[in-house]
């Protein structure tokens, strides 16, 4: 699998949780931050570790992982809004992870 729109999305949306990180880690949110890092960051790299996979069925089964890991930086990222532990806006990031576990629903059907 070369590169595609979904691992642009998901190399994009990594470089926007950095970034979201830093401003909650400068308000002093230490406590959903380092999932919320962890989380969205992974779905890149568990996306680029499928697309070197050969075998279809080992992809299936990392496809499987990145949809996990999008869904967990989207529960982070809506207790984070929902929470309410700082004032920062997360209404965009949860948008970018709707877009990418869409066309993960695409890729898995």
């Amino acid at each position: 699998m070369e590169e595609n729109v979904l691992q642009t999305k998901s190399f994009e949306f990594a470089i926007g949780v950095i970034r979201l990180y830093r401003k909650l880690q400068a308000r002093q949110e230490f406590v959903l931050s380092p999932h919320i890092l962890r989380s969205g960051t992974g779905i890149g790299m568990k996306l680029e570790q499928a697309s070197a996979e050969r075998d279809h069925q080992k992809f299936l089964e990392k496809l499987a992982a990145v949809m996990n890991e999008a869904r967990e930086a989207k529960y982070w990222l809506r207790l984070l809004q929902e929470s309410k532990l700082t004032d920062v806006d997360v209404s965009r990031e949860l948008q970018q992870i709707e877009a990418i576990i869409q066309q993960l629903d695409n890729y898995e059907t």
